[in-house]
């Protein structure tokens, strides 16, 4: 899977404003903006592997619920690799603002594909519990545990349960999880400048 991730800021000697820009620090919402960007990416494209790889996705709704689970498992990810990397009062609003993003995404992909809705309140629930779950999972030298990986293969299994698409707790865990957590790791390192991961 080959997805282009946005690490860097790009300016060009065009205008002033870039010129002078170039230099002062990123705000919380070009980050959070920056590494939502790249989780949705990364989730979107596990999706269209799983779906190369013939499994089947009967209805839009699961095709998005899945990158919703892929897009949660990410977020935690960065979570962890960021705890005690970065002090708290700015861990905690980046890892809120980076879910705002992603849960706007999520919202306007449903509204997009299903036709209005109340999205939302389901989708923070989901968040919510998921955050907490993953919270559980042991977490290992900047590496997600089996735990870790097989509540995201379950969560994918419940999702796509439908559908006659076995193995699907395997392709996630043995494929799907460890490229994702592989891949995040520039997004932390770069975009928010955590070096020693």
């Amino acid at each position: 899977m080959a997805v282009r991730l946005r690490t860097r800021w790009h300016r060009s000697d065009r205008s002033e404003r870039n010129r002078t820009g170039a230099g002062k620090p990123k705000t919380l919402d070009s980050l959070s903006s920056a590494v939502a960007i790249n989780i949705w990416k990364l989730a979107k494209d596990s999706f269209l592997h799983m779906e190369k790889e013939g499994f089947s996705f009967l209805q839009d709704s699961q095709a998005i619920d899945v990158i919703a689970e892929f897009s949660i498992y990410s977020l935690h990810i960065i979570d962890r690799l960021i705890y005690e990397k970065l002090p708290e009062e700015e861990r905690g609003p980046l890892i809120n603002g980076i879910a705002g993003q992603l849960l706007e995404t999520l919202v306007s992909n449903k509204t997009d594909l299903l036709g209005p809705g109340d999205y939302r309140g389901d989708l923070i629930d989901r968040f919510n519990e998921r955050l907490g779950n993953y919270a559980e999972c042991r977490f290992d030298e900047g590496d997600p545990g089996y735990d870790f990986n097989r509540y995201l293969g379950q969560q994918v299994a419940v999702v796509m349960a439908s559908g006659d698409n076995q193995w699907v707790v395997e392709q996630v865990m043995d494929i799907e999880a460890p490229e994702m957590a592989e891949k995040i790791r520039p997004a932390v390192r770069d975009v928010l400048g955590v070096r020693d991961l």
